[in-house]
């Protein structure tokens, strides 16, 4: 039976989904997360590295909550709307994920959620 995953440490879902979604086998399903602030529920100031930072920090949050660590990360989807953006996210991203890092692809898409420059979502495993 899979599992709900929510956090109060991560902005609540916006919309007819779940923030994480983990599965009997040990999946790990995490919801593409934009950079809201979780406390206020406004997109963080700054550009794409305060948001970048923020959306990593929000994911980092419910892939904590569900008893995974970011090494356990072994797929995720970056969304930009500026892939002249590309080395500045990521240069963030290496922050987070340093080792065994996971398989990733990064595409430009026309305009996301608040019109906000990144979403990222992930899937992880144990």
């Amino acid at each position: 039976m899979n599992e709900i995953i929510a956090t109060n440490n991560a902005p609540g879902a916006i919309g007819p989904y779940s923030q994480g979604v983990k599965t009997a086998d040990g999946l790990l399903f995490v919801s593409g997360q934009i950079p809201l602030v979780p406390a206020t529920g406004a997109v963080v100031e700054g550009g794409i590295e305060a948001q970048t930072t923020q959306v990593l920090d929000n994911l980092k949050a419910i892939v904590t909550e569900a008893g995974y660590s970011l090494s356990d990360v072994v797929k995720t989807t970056v969304y930009i709307t500026d892939m002249g953006n590309f080395g500045k996210v990521n240069e963030i991203y290496g922050k987070y994920f340093t080792q065994n890092c996971p398989a990733r692809v990064c595409v430009e898409v026309s305009r996301l959620p608040k019109d906000v420059l990144v979403e990222i979502d992930v899937i992880a495993a144990k």
